[in-house]
């Protein structure tokens, strides 16, 4: 019987790819996509992706999608207590374990093993400690489509918030940007690839500049910047919607 995990599910290509590498390994029973969502925006929390999109994705994936809200500017009490509480009930039912698509911020790993263990789970981290460059282009080499949907302005500019991921992008990042976006330069939103059973039709709406202090504080989009990151003053955001 194989075990049966939650996924930690933030929508964009890390996540995406993590999930296909869970989905071919098959030793998992994914039984629910886990999304943290901004309940007065009506929103992922991580990035600011609309959650009818995000609805879209789960169904077009196949999988069951459970959103959990937090308040407009939830503390990360707030979210510990409420992700505690969504996970026993999930324990209760069966699952052992959460996976998550972090690559290499050794004190999140931390932070979620810590968590989970209070409640008396286990982390998987299949894309964990490979190299950046070589998952960007695997992502790229199995046919995933993903579109940037919000960048640190530390880094990157609204030019590149409505592109998508694909060698040309790649290349254009600056030098002592990760080319999976792991520092938090870039968030993405997945619409295509081998876990889709068909891709979303989505297009690029409104580009808008939110500054840090306006910006939701969830603990999920907390990142973990290596020592020397650039301080941002604000994100770029892009409002995608559904093409149909």
């Amino acid at each position: 019987m194989k075990e049966k995990i939650v996924f930690c599910w933030s929508g964009g290509k890390d996540s995406a790819l993590a999930l296909h590498r869970l989905l071919v390994e098959g030793r998992y029973n994914v039984v629910s996509l886990l999304t943290t969502c901004n309940e007065h925006f009506q929103r992922v929390s991580m990035h600011g992706v609309r959650v009818e999109l995000l609805e879209q994705q789960a169904r077009a994936i196949g999988l069951p999608l459970e959103k959990m809200f937090v308040s407009q500017r939830g503390s990360n009490d707030e979210y510990q207590q409420k992700m505690s509480t969504c996970l026993l009930a999930h324990k209760s039912r069966g699952v052992t374990a959460c996976a998550f698509g972090d690559i290499f911020l050794e004190d999140l790993k931390r932070w979620r093993e810590k968590n989970l263990a209070r409640v008396g789970l286990r982390g998987i981290f299949p894309i964990w400690k490979n190299d950046s460059r070589e998952l960007i282009r695997e992502f790229i080499a199995l046919g995933f489509g993903s579109v940037i949907c919000c960048v640190s302005d530390a880094y990157l500019d609204e030019t590149a918030v409505g592109r998508n991921i694909d060698a040309e992008f790649v290349n254009s990042l600056p030098p002592d940007v990760d080319p999976c976006g792991e520092n938090g330069e870039f968030h993405s939103f997945a619409f295509a690839g081998p876990i889709f059973k068909q891709p979303l039709q989505i297009k690029v709406g409104e580009k808008v500049h939110r500054p840090v202090e306006e910006t939701h504080p969830d603990a999920t989009s907390t990142v973990c910047p290596l020592p020397g990151a650039r301080q941002a003053r604000g994100f770029w955001f892009c409002d995608l919607l559904s093409a149909l």
